[in-house]
């Protein structure tokens, strides 16, 4: 009886393959449909399903539950392995809260095996505590940046950070979007554009966006200087350009309290500014700041819906400008692996 070694096939795989189909490489090929899913946290859910019904999905199926002694329950109602996941889940309050649960998130994700996990966070929290302004201070924005990359989150979405060196907090790639296309065309189509304009920087940290807005309508440039006595303080001490008998236009990343702005529309109408509106990306108007900016002498207000506004509460002269599709370009080109700067002509990083 000869010795050998016998070859047998598990059943249901008795299929010989012809010679000319074998190949000796390293790899075995193996291209699944690739699979988008956007689930939304509770942070912003209007703003989550207007992406969804831009990219022309369905929000995936997620449980989100507080316990009665404030600890997150998160879990996935269906299958994500394989997936590209993006989470959409922005900085608003209650703060930490929100982002305890978009950190549940990821990693439930990571361990549900998603092939890659974004989170789109429109408003990135603590993005203004970037750095030790005084002794003993956290550098809060680094230290978050830190959480989600050990959490596990692959990619970051984001819009409008206060200060561009956030990016290099993070090791992962960071997509860094813009409000200020939107808002160019905003004041465009209502005619306020040309010489008797002015794009005013609220500071000379946003000199360099309120000079591409100016070259976006076309108007003139000013800067105002400012001393912040206290955090959400500041006194307008100076005005650089010309602002007398035009509409000044000031754009700002976000608005809290308002002081800022309110302060420096002031001053730009003591300066001679025929009327004076004011925009930001977010809309955060803190405490009573709604009611401020309504009995301000503004000729208008422009936010986008980074994060919710209240409608109730909301002045009868401020419009929000919905960034849904924005992000839902940008959704698709992450996924697609195609250029993101491109949707804003390579102009996305204006710091």
């Amino acid at each position: 009886m000869e010795s050998g070694t016998i070859e047998q096939a598990l059943p249901g795989l008795e299929v010989e393959i012809p010679a000319g189909e074998m190949t000796t490489g390293h790899a075995i090929p193996l291209t699944p449909q690739k699979r988008l899913m956007v689930f939304a946290g509770r942070s912003h859910p209007e703003l989550a399903s207007k992406i969804a019904e831009q990219l022309n999905v369905e929000l995936g199926e997620i449980e989100l539950l507080t316990f009665a002694n404030g600890e997150t329950y998160c879990r996935y109602c269906e299958s994500i392995r394989g997936a590209d996941v993006f989470l959409v889940q922005t900085g608003y309050q209650p703060v930490d809260q929100n982002i305890m649960e978009l950190l549940f998130m990821i990693q439930a994700a990571r361990l549900a095996s998603a092939k890659r996990i974004t989170a789109v966070i429109p408003w990135f929290p603590y993005s203004r505590q970037d750095r030790k302004a005084k002794p003993r201070e956290p550098i809060s924005s680094r230290l978050l940046a830190d959480m989600l990359q050990m959490a596990g989150v692959d990619r970051l979405l984001t819009m409008d950070l206060h200060a561009g060196q956030i990016q290099g907090f993070f090791t992962i790639p960071v997509d860094h979007m813009t409000a200020l296309p939107l808002f160019a065309q905003y004041f465009r189509d209502l005619g306020l554009t040309g010489d008797r304009v002015v794009s005013v920087a609220p500071d000379a940290g946003r000199a360099k966006h309120a000079v591409r807005f100016a070259e976006m309508i076309g108007a003139d440039f000013a800067i105002m200087h400012k001393t912040r006595p206290s955090h959400d303080i500041a006194s307008v001490t100076e005005i650089t350009g010309r602002v007398d008998g035009k509409v000044a236009i000031v754009g700002d990343d976000n608005i809290s309290s308002g002081n800022t702005l309110l302060e420096g529309a002031r001053a730009l109408r003591e300066a001679g500014a025929s009327d004076v509106w004011v925009f930001a990306t977010h809309g955060l108007f803190a405490g009573d700041a709604l009611e401020r900016f309504a009995a301000a002498d503004l000729g208008g207000i422009v936010v986008t819906d980074t994060v919710p506004v209240d409608p109730l509460r909301r002045p009868p002269g401020m419009t929000v400008l919905t960034v849904s599709g924005l992000l839902a370009e940008t959704i698709m080109n992450v996924f697609a692996d195609e250029s993101v700067s491109a949707i804003f002509g390579g102009e996305n990083q204006l710091f």
